[in-house]
């Protein structure tokens, strides 16, 4: 299986990591007797031969040998081997291989590009040895029958024999698994080839009616919600329920076959699999398929949490994960029932539950009694002494909820206080108040000259600024005077000092001739701003922020000029030539921080408003800080309100994007919103 892999030069290939000379131990690794080697070897392919779906000259030399290793019938393993074969041939980068020929260039692509030249030869390298995957279709090792299906639709060059192969094999295949892995394949064809795929649709609608098994007819309704829409049952949320029900009646979990517990990532994946990993990845595909349709999948996040089998439930849970993320609609009943589950016995429930209602901030207000009830009862769950806040706490706290400030105020009191603390007291308001004396005491205990005095004092300067504590400034002005110059990020130390200071006002009033020493310096910006909170004295503030107006983008002094001066109204008049100058920035953040001060120095919307509209459709991320303006412009933001308009009757969250989300993404877009209809009634 490796003939000839020593006559390949290696050593003059690269991979993720530099020189590629160590690719033919890894690819003899995938063949070890040792399930340790034979995973730590698939880690390094993924990890540097295939590191984050790039192909290199490496990627390519590996292939004839990957394609070698997978139809070795003793290997175990394989089917990771199949896996990887179809990621390199770039199975994640779309559905539809037949948008584009063999030697078509792939949208997006840059022909001149080296890198894409390899990933064009990857798919054509691994299309051309497709064949091998039709002999293991009917594999002994029921992974490898597992992986097979989808590679086969996606790279195989004759589609029709690869259908009739699919379906003599879902007809004869015991392992329900792979019966599902078929099914998929199904779908997976169906969305490919469209109207060629009939009898693909066909087959699945077959596979939705009794007399099959409800896993597979899940499956399958999963599969025609992607594909085919309008030929799901028009009673699908009742017969989804059913059909899980039904499946958790009949399931009982066997013990999975003993496999050696390694310390390699896919090792640690495996072990962080749900309970029901099957179950929930029958609800996955059929959520996704659903997408914007709420409503539907609501009822059967709610169907599902009445399941009297816990890993039905903690499946529901995680499902609305996504849901809460991605789309816009009334949650304040599947929210509470997810509360509901804070009373479970089972630990992986209990910590779902917390996990989900966390990034939920004020919209988990349904289930905060039962988080409240749940933190009163566990004292040992508050993070008290440790690096981190408890969850439950934090996710009563983000929710708003003036419960949580008992605990916090226990949690204050330890000398170790975590990091976040201050940051999750922001989202209590003025119930956070008690808490402000408790912040100044530990503000006053962080050390002056330690690697870690900013990331110890910055949250706590941020509870303090939001509570307008002005009663911290000796604590504020230790740290500014007695922090020594070479300290770790003490520029940003210097920053949230200010802006604490700032969110003082006028009781900062003896940090003035500080603020003053710091009008020249690298946080001029930072200290400009707050000194005219504090003093208001124009004539002092405008020399530093008109100069931090043309300084180096990479320090963010222009937009913290811009928004500074924006505070100062029609003070800052002689910043119009420079705040016009910023509003063509390249950057969309200091553009957008530009002309909202242009509005609020001058009154003027004729510069203002194109800059908002190009923002708004360049990057989601600045919506909030253009309707924050457009509150403050009422009537005269009139000609952009359309964007306003559209993103409220819009069902998805304006942050919503594939692969990945954000901690605050929930909190972000029902921000915007709110200031959305406030903009729109500030204008009427």
């Amino acid at each position: 299986m490796f003939r000839g892999i020593d006559e390949v030069d290696w050593a003059s290939m690269e991979h993720a990591y530099g020189n590629a000379a160590d690719v033919p131990v890894l690819l003899r690794g995938l063949a070890s007797p040792r399930p340790q080697e034979r995973e730590t070897a698939l880690d390094g392919m993924y990890g540097a031969v295939h590191h984050q779906g790039d192909v290199y000259d490496s990627t390519l030399a590996s292939i004839p040998f990957l394609f070698s290793l997978a139809g070795q019938g003793e290997l175990p393993d394989r089917g990771g081997i199949v896996e990887l074969l179809a990621s390199i041939g770039g199975a994640d980068s779309g559905d539809d291989p037949g948008e584009h020929g063999e030697d078509d260039a792939v949208p997006g692509e840059d022909p001149e590009d080296p890198e894409d030249d390899n990933h064009a030869m990857a798919r054509a390298a691994i299309r051309a040895s497709a064949g091998v995957f039709l002999d293991l279709v009917a594999d002994g090792d029921a992974e490898v029958r597992r992986a097979v299906p989808s590679a086969l639709i996606r790279f195989h060059d004759e589609p029709p024999r690869v259908l009739a192969l699919l379906r003599e094999r879902l007809a004869d295949e015991t392992e329900e698994s792979v019966r599902l892995a078929l099914v998929e394949s199904l779908g997976l064809f169906a969305r490919l080839y469209g109207e060629s795929a009939a009898p693909a649709v066909d087959r699945l609608v077959s596979l939705c009616a009794t007399p099959h098994e409800p896993g597979l007819r899940l499956a399958a309704l999963g599969q025609l919600a992607s594909c085919a829409p309008d030929r799901l049952p028009a009673d699908l949320v009742p017969t989804v329920i059913g059909l899980l029900h039904t499946r958790s009646q009949r399931f009982r979990r066997s013990v999975e076959p003993t496999r050696t517990s390694t310390d390699t990532l896919i090792g640690r994946l495996r072990r962080m699999r749900p309970a029901d990993e099957e179950g929930a990845q029958l609800l996955r595909t059929l959520h996704k398929a659903l997408g914007a349709r709420t409503a539907d999948r609501i009822a059967l996040i709610e169907g599902q949490l009445s399941s009297q089998d816990t890993a039905d439930r903690c499946n529901a849970v995680w499902m609305s994960a996504g849901l809460f993320r991605e789309w816009r609609a009334a949650y304040e009943e599947p929210v509470a029932l997810i509360g509901e589950q804070l009373g479970s016995d089972e630990e992986q429930l209990r910590y779902a539950a917390v996990s989900v209602l966390e990034f939920l901030f004020t919209l988990a207000a349904p289930a905060a009694d039962r988080l409240a009830a749940l933190v009163e009862s566990d004292p040992d769950s508050w993070g008290c002494g440790t690096a981190t806040l408890g969850r439950p706490l934090k996710a009563l706290a983000r929710s708003g909820d003036a419960r949580a400030v008992p605990a916090l105020a226990e949690v204050l009191r330890h000398p170790v206080v975590p990091n976040e603390t201050g940051y999750t007291i922001g989202h209590l308001g003025p119930a956070a108040a008690p808490l402000a004396p408790l912040l100044r005491e530990r503000l006053g205990a962080v050390p002056l000259d330690s690697p870690e005095t900013y990331s110890r004092a910055a949250p706590l300067l941020y509870g303090l600024g939001t509570l307008r504590y002005a009663a911290a400034l000796p604590e504020v002005l230790r740290l500014l005077h007695g922090a020594p110059r070479e300290l770790r990020l003490r520029d940003a130390l210097v920053k949230a000092l200010a802006r604490a200071l700032g969110a003082f006002g006028a009781g900062a009033h003896e940090a003035i001739p500080a603020l003053r020493e710091l009008l020249t310096g690298e946080s001029a910006a930072a200290a400009a701003g707050a000194l005219w909170s504090v003093e208001a004295d124009a004539e002092a503030v405008l020399p530093p922020l008109l100069r931090a107006l043309g300084s180096e983008r990479d320090t963010g002094g222009p937009r913290v000029a811009a928004e500074a001066l924006g505070r100062m109204g029609a003070f800052a008049a002689p910043a119009l030539p420079g705040l016009r100058g910023l509003a063509a920035s390249t950057e969309v953040w200091e553009r957008t921080a530009a002309a909202s001060a242009l509005w609020d120095v001058s009154g003027d919307p004729e510069p203002v408003l194109p800059v908002f509209r190009a923002a708004w459709r360049q990057n989601p991320y600045v919506r909030g800080t253009v309707t924050e303006c457009l509150v403050r412009m009422g009537g005269a933001g009139a000609p952009v309100h359309d964007l306003v308009r559209t993103e409220l009757a819009s069902p998805r969250r304006h942050r919503a994007r594939p692969g990945g989300h954000g901690s605050d993404d929930v909190l972000q877009d029902e921000r915007l919103l709110g200031h959305c209809r406030a903009a729109l009634d500030a204008a009427s």
